[in-house]
């Protein structure tokens, strides 16, 4: 791409974004993308000599004041008040070079160059321009920090206390029922599992007249039986063949204050397309542009439809929390994972179908990550007698079980 400045320039800001919502080190590319924003604005420079050819122009609406230590709190101040989309907090962890990072994304600019900053007993800590509209604070260490913020009008206060003794990460291994369960996850956690459709509305019919309210149900009580097994405290929105609207399921998990919200269901297509339809896919709720997805979403949105009509449900989607999407995306790559990695020990031909977005209204209110898991297609003969074989359901079970414990663990 050297030879074309334009093409680089789309394709390193494509990195960029992406990286920053996932949470991936980009700073390289980040640093690259500077260098050609300042190469934009040289000659403008040469017009106006007030100006530098360091300038980055930037489009957030927030800027920042200045920074200072207050009572051993690092406090940056704003010149508006933040809202809360506007700080994305993470922590990443190098276990070639033994350091933990722990980053704050704002939604806005700095006002003067980049600081490095000084506490006693932290290594590092620095506060850049990550990109045009993204403010970013890391605070980097050799032994794990405490790290504890509020927001408070146009302030963000935040609190650091090194921790003496450093322990390990423990890398992600998908645990059978007989080995014990690495001690440092907290389990302290409520999930709540959703069995998709019930009652009258028996979801998909599938091959040999196989029903999805059934395998699904099934597959939700072995994957409770499971996560009980393993400490964690554990309910479903049905127990039983019943009915329930779908906007009452996640307001049973709001009640009960869950950690996660997992709703399982099957997959379907036309008898036309059933032989060669088949695999697994997780969905998290979002806006989105695949028509695939949208099929879906209308599919498994088709039970109860009486809450807003189309254009309503648009404009509830454009006011969705990002960081809230965030986890659930993350949540549904570690569920998808989970599950691939348990059934392909024992099954042959198990497909990937993919993690994507997707409107589904029964994720609508959760207030913690939520996902929707298409367990397969009901429709596929090969798949749908996999589905409601007991052995293959334990498997996906455990590899669901799995996922959670993925998801608390780097989480």
């Amino acid at each position: 791409m050297n030879e074309d400045q334009k093409l680089k320039t789309c394709a390193l800001e494509g990195i960029v974004k992406c990286g920053t919502t996932l949470h991936i080190d980009v700073s390289q590319y980040a640093d690259e993308l500077e260098k050609l924003e300042v190469k934009k604005v040289i000659a403008p420079v040469k017009k106006q000599p007030q100006s530098t050819s360091k300038d980055i122009r930037v489009s957030s609406s927030h800027k920042l004041q200045s920074i200072r230590w207050k009572n051993e709190r690092l406090v940056l101040n704003f010149d508006k008040k933040l809202m809360n989309n506007q700080i994305n907090y993470f922590q990443l962890y190098d276990p070639k070079t033994k350091t933990y990072k722990y980053v704050f994304d704002v939604h806005a600019s700095m006002l003067t160059k980049s600081e490095t900053l000084k506490k006693v007993d932290i290594d590092r800590i620095k506060l850049a321009q990550f990109d045009p509209n993204t403010l970013r604070l890391v605070i980097q260490n050799s032994s794990k920090v405490a790290i504890s913020f509020k927001k408070s009008d146009d302030q963000l206060i935040i609190k650091m206390t090194p921790k003496k003794s450093s322990t390990k990460v423990t890398k992600y291994v998908p645990t059978p029922t007989n080995v014990k369960i690495p001690t440092r996850l907290d389990r302290d956690k409520i999930i709540v599992i959703d069995a998709g459709h019930g009652g009258k509305d028996p979801g998909a019919i599938g091959y040999n007249k196989y029903r999805e309210k059934v395998v699904v149900l099934q597959i939700a009580k072995k994957l409770r039986s499971i996560l009980k097994s393993r400490g964690y405290k554990v309910y479903m929105t049905r127990a039983s063949d019943k009915f329930i609207k779908l906007r009452q399921r996640t307001q049973y998990a709001n009640k009960k204050r869950a950690d996660l919200f997992i709703s399982i269901h099957a997959n379907a297509v036309s008898k036309k397309h059933a032989n060669q339809t088949y695999g697994i896919e997780c969905y998290f709720l979002d806006k989105s542009r695949s028509g695939r997805a949208k099929k879906v979403a209308a599919q498994e949105n088709s039970a109860d439809m009486s809450e807003m009509d189309f254009y309503g449900k648009q404009s509830f989607l454009s006011t969705l929390n990002s960081h809230n999407i965030i986890a659930s995306n993350k949540l549904a790559i570690d569920l998808q994972r989970g599950t691939l990695a348990s059934l392909r020990k024992k099954y042959k031909d198990v497909k990937d179908a993919g993690v994507r977005p997707a409107p589904f209204w029964v994720l609508v209110g959760a207030q913690m990550p939520a996902v929707l898991v298409e367990v397969g297609f009901i429709t596929n003969p090969t798949e749908a007698k996999k589905l409601v074989d007991d052995g293959y359901q334990k498997e996906m079970a455990m590899g669901l079980a799995n996922g959670v414990e993925r998801y608390f663990l780097y989480n």
